[in-house]
């Protein structure tokens, strides 16, 4: 149940367990979850510099590019995260790493899990009184929803982010980190 980087990163299962754990207080249906990637915040940049080079050691870069306006790099674990849910062996292959948004203040850490689901407006529609963010919902790339919770946040979306970036690297649709951002930031 623990993982390599547990010690850089903070404990990776037991933050994915808590979150599943408050979904399934709140009846949305987990029978065997898909949890395609998790996703850690840097507080800096010189965080985001020094994890990128953890992470590059620990596995493979999928993709790095300017979402929302910052860097994102996404690893494909070399050692999967691996663990056990209400009896089932769950498995997550991929993690997020976010440069944080320039002229903001953010706290470093675990930040989210995201979910593959067969569909959000059902799942949104069978949970009225859930406060779903569904901005991201008519996404034509990578269409999301997000559910904010106690020990973090969940993201549901219909396919594997290691898909979606695939999309993206073929169709040439990635971002690049212009080659003087973490420069200028300093």
């Amino acid at each position: 149940m623990t993982h390599p980087l547990d010690d850089i990163l903070g404990p990776m299962a037991p933050f994915a367990i808590g979150l599943l754990d408050e979904l399934a207080a709140l009846d949305i249906p987990l029978a065997r979850p898909e949890i395609d990637h998790l996703c850690y915040r840097a507080a800096s940049q010189e965080e985001y510099l020094a994890l990128r080079g953890i992470l590059a050691e620990a596995g493979s870069l999928l993709v790095e590019g300017m979402i929302g306006g910052r860097p994102i790099a996404t690893y494909r674990f070399a050692q999967p995260l691996c663990f056990a849910w209400r009896g089932e062996p769950l498995s997550v292959p991929c993690i997020e790493l976010a440069a944080p948004k320039p002229g903001r203040s953010h706290k470093a850490g675990l930040e989210h899990i995201e979910l593959v689901v067969a569909d959000l407006a059902a799942l949104v529609a069978a949970h009225p009184a859930l406060p779903f963010k569904t901005g991201n919902m008519a996404s034509l790339r990578n269409p999301d929803v997000a559910l904010m919770l106690a020990s973090g946040q969940v993201k549901f979306h219909l396919r594997p982010l290691s898909a979606v970036i695939e999309e993206e690297l073929a169709t040439d649709a990635v971002v690049p980190v212009p080659a003087d951002y973490f420069s200028r930031q300093s």
